[in-house]
């Protein structure tokens, strides 16, 4: 499969606005997400977190501001993927769920095969590949999405508090996933409310409150020096609203 040479990063977000009616889910955003370990977007909930990753992604345009990839407007999908919490499996085997997501990124039909177990045999899941997709637990759809998504090979890949419904065993196996991602240059940008999960995974954290971006920082400043008072507050786990 050839990947577009063009890069989206750095993404760019200037002074970024989203409403919907009444409601303004993101407030005059800057942010910009460059190349390197992991980034993961933390906040209380209704802070957003998902909203973010939406317009990140390509898939809400703002209703005020500049979103750029690359230092380019156009939102051509090809160089990233977004896994939301609870994917959604097509009525088929886990192998033809993957072969599907490798037909949507251009995949040749005589490599998908092959392919197909190179991404299974990645997320632990090969000896399931005949299995009914829908028949698997939480954290076994969600490594199947996981598949679906790094068929694109992607350049960003935006995860939206995915092991969120899962047990500390699925949590672990996800978490593996992302690690073994990020390590092969994939820019993981990721939405979590587990502050444990952030100490495992984190290269910058990004911190929300009420559709603003509060602190953007290293992780272990983050934890160690929060700069406002509602980061530290959510560090000790106190309630911010």
């Amino acid at each position: 499969m050839m990947r577009d040479t063009l890069s989206d990063l750095p993404l760019v977000l200037d002074r970024v606005s989203m409403r919907a009616g009444a409601t303004t889910m993101l407030d005059q955003v800057s942010l910009t997400i460059g190349p390197g370990a992991p980034t993961l977007v933390i906040g209380p909930n209704g802070s957003g977190k998902t909203s973010l990753l939406r317009l990140c992604m390509g898939l809400d345009a703002p209703s005020e501001g500049t979103v750029t990839w690359g230092g380019r407007r156009e939102s051509r999908q090809t160089r990233r993927a977004l896994l939301f919490q609870k994917p959604v499996m097509l009525r088929r085997s886990v192998a033809e769920n993957v072969a599907y997501g490798l037909a949507r990124a251009g995949c040749p039909r005589h490599r998908r095969a092959a392919r197909t177990e190179e991404l299974l045999d990645r997320v632990g899941l090969l000896e399931l590949a005949d299995r009914p997709a829908r028949r698997l637990s939480g954290g076994e759809q969600q490594r199947v999405a996981l598949a679906r998504a790094l068929a694109r090979e992607p350049e960003i890949l935006l995860l939206d508090e995915p092991t969120a419904s899962l047990d500390p065993a699925a949590t672990r196996h996800v978490e593996s996933i992302v690690q073994m991602a990020a390590h092969s240059g994939t820019k993981i940008v990721m939405a979590s409310h587990d502050l444990g999960q952030v100490r495992r995974l984190a290269g910058e954290v990004v911190f929300m409150v009420r559709g603003r971006v509060r602190e953007q920082a290293n992780a272990r400043d983050f934890f160690d020096r929060p700069s406002t008072p509602e980061a530290a507050a959510f560090v000790r786990g106190d309630l911010v609203l």
